[in-house]
């Protein structure tokens, strides 16, 4: 344990010379990979003294001998020595892997904490895990909070978005903690309690579905342009540069502009088109997908930003495609002008319907599970500090602020008067590209989904007829109630209800 003694004691607290003080952590941390690390030197920055464990030794010597070297953080090398090196109530943040390793950790946190003391899951966890672990925790007197954090590794070190949700009463003793290392915008933290139980890792987790559909679409924009227009590398850098001086500023925008920069050391070409085209994914965006198909809720793009990545990796499949069916390049006369507009428009209409769906998740899912979700101050906290931060967030949290009870954020004015406007250009784009056979599947399912909820009467009547002809499953009227079924290939009109 870390002590301090004589001159500095002196200094500092006025005590005789010799005595000895123990200084004791405000929060420990487990798990010192990249994100932790700089978690940790953050909350040291901001003034909180850090205990810090790992699974190998090894990463807390480097971390002691390296980067926290003369700055209050102190090394555990078991959970007891953790466990003796914190204040009360003892406050435990856990950044380590999603899964099994946060559920070992917690089994042997429980064995040296006590009634009161707080865990926190800072990892991406999946929501009813959150869930089953805060029911865990508080029946054995502990506090659990599940907190997602966005921001990458620089966000961590220089301030993240973070989504606590959990034990309500665990609020108080982290607030100060995590509103101090979090992102700040507008003299406001890029955090705030989010709810009950799995609500933080929810919202999290639709976070990052968010994000998946948001790089789907800006990578459509840059392939566009690319095969389109023929724009080299620092054409679309310029491209990117300047949209992100208007409406579509964002982190994705601007460090899309950095990538399309950079040049390859060895061979003096743009490094981004040496990089491989299969995307990796983490599970959050899928995970986001299926909690979308088990709540009845549409959010096509962001599942399509999925479905790209996965797409993007079949290389034996697609390379026997290519040879079946030659890619023919493109042949359009576009005013690069003119379309490079046009593809800002279509980006940004694009972007607006992968909002909506998510927030259309997040408020079905508030519903489904209780858990008061304010869309508003949700929309705040991805100000700043993450991934998917960006200017027109604040619009958001406009628009739920003065209709919190929004149908959906099409119908906001500012997102309706957009969409109006862009509609022309976005479908331009979408018929473009189908015509030179370049795939948009971000673009042309944004389009898919608009259309589909302003329509005043679908083709899914016919689809229900279908499913009374041959599963008998019934259906509904449009001049009567009740629930209604047809014998279809009866001579005779045979229908039985349950006419209301």
């Amino acid at each position: 344990m870390r002590h301090l003694t004589g001159a500095l004691v002196n200094a500092h607290t006025g005590l005789n010379k010799g005595s000895v003080i123990t200084i004791k952590a405000d929060l420990g941390l487990i798990g010192l990979a990249v994100m932790g690390e700089n978690l940790v030197l953050n909350m040291e920055s901001r003034g909180f003294t850090v205990a810090v464990h790992n699974r190998t030794p090894d990463k807390i010597d480097r971390l002691l001998q390296g980067r926290a070297a003369g700055k209050n953080v102190i090394g555990a090398y078991t959970l007891e020595e953790l466990a003796s090196q914190l204040k009360k109530p003892r406050k435990v943040m856990l950044m380590v892997k999603a899964g099994e390793p946060v559920d070992l950790f917690i089994q042997r946190l429980m064995e040296v904490l006590e009634p009161g003391d707080i865990i926190i899951d800072g990892g991406n966890s999946l929501y009813s895990d959150t869930i089953r672990r805060t029911e865990l925790l508080e029946k054995s007197g502990l506090l659990y909070v599940g907190a997602g954090v966005s921001g990458g590794e620089e966000g961590a070190l220089t301030g993240p978005s973070i989504m606590p949700g959990g034990s309500r009463k665990a609020w108080p003793h982290i607030q100060p903690i995590f509103q101090a290392i979090a992102a700040q915008v507008d003299g406001e933290p890029c955090c705030e309690w989010i709810g009950p139980d799995g609500s933080g890792h929810y919202v999290k987790m639709v976070h990052n579905g968010i994000e998946y559909a948001d790089m789907q679409l800006i990578g459509e924009a840059y392939f566009l342009m690319k095969h389109l227009l023929g724009f080299s590398a620092k054409q679309m850098q310029e491209v990117f540069v300047d949209w992100n001086q208007g409406e579509l500023d964002s982190y994705l925008i601007e460090i899309t502009a950095h990538i399309l920069g950079k040049i390859d050391r060895d061979t003096h070409e743009p490094l981004l088109e040496l990089v491989g085209d299969a995307a990796g994914q983490k599970g959050t965006g899928k995970w986001t997908s299926q909690e979308a198909l088990d709540l009845g809720v549409a959010a096509p793009t962001i599942a399509e930003g999925v479905f790209a990545r996965i797409i993007s990796g079949a290389h034996h499949q697609r390379e026997q495609a290519a040879q079946a069916f030659p890619f023919v390049a493109p042949k359009a006369e576009l005013n690069a002008v003119e379309f490079v507009e046009a593809v800002r428009q279509a980006l940004f209409a694009s972007k607006i319907c992968a909002y909506a769906q998510g927030f259309d998740l997040l408020d079905q899912a508030s519903n489904e599970y209780n858990w008061s979700l304010n869309l508003g101050e949700i929309a705040k906290l991805w100000r700043g500090g993450c991934i998917i931060r960006a200017q027109f967030l604040q619009h958001i949290t406009d628009a739920y602020n003065q209709e919190p009870d929004l149908a959906n954020l099409l119908l906001a004015p500012y997102f309706r008067e957009i969409l109006q406007s862009s509609l022309g250009a976005w479908r331009q784009v979408v018929a473009i590209a189908v015509e030179q056979g370049l795939p948009v599947p971000g673009f042309a399912s944004a389009l898919a989904y608009f259309d589909s909820i302003r329509h005043p009467y679908l083709w899914t009547n016919l689809v229900q007829a279908q499913r009374d002809y041959f599963g008998a499953h019934t259906y509904a009227r449009r001049d009567r109630l009740g629930a209604f079924h047809t014998e279809w290939n009866s001579l005779d009109d045979v229908v039985s209800s349950d006419e209301v």
